[in-house]
């Protein structure tokens, strides 16, 4: 997969959502578009870290392999390779899924 080939910047993270099981509400299927987007994702690579004003650059808590929780408005939403991915920076992040 080519998106495995993009390195985001600073401390910004390429997030790939997981899709959570099709929504069924008194046995009918919710639309894709009315459906709310998943805020679960797996990390697929990160920056090199924040720096600071020295020059000192702080790595990123978060690696490519994690599920990650953001939040709903999160990241920018691109599209790589045809695939739907998020741009967001760390600190977007709410917590990591072990």
């Amino acid at each position: 997969m080519a998106a495995t080939s993009f390195t985001p910047l600073h401390d910004r993270i390429l997030v790939r959502r997981l899709e959570e099981g099709e929504t069924v509400r008194g046995g009918i299927i919710i639309p894709d578009s009315a459906k709310e987007k998943p805020q679960q994702g797996k990390v697929i690579s990160v920056g090199k870290g924040k720096s600071n004003d020295e020059g000192k650059v702080f790595p990123l808590d978060v690696k490519a392999g994690d599920t990650v929780l953001f939040g709903k408005y999160s990241g920018t939403e691109i599209k790589l390779d045809g695939e739907e991915l998020l741009i967001m920076r760390e600190e977007e992040v709410l917590g990591i899924l072990k």
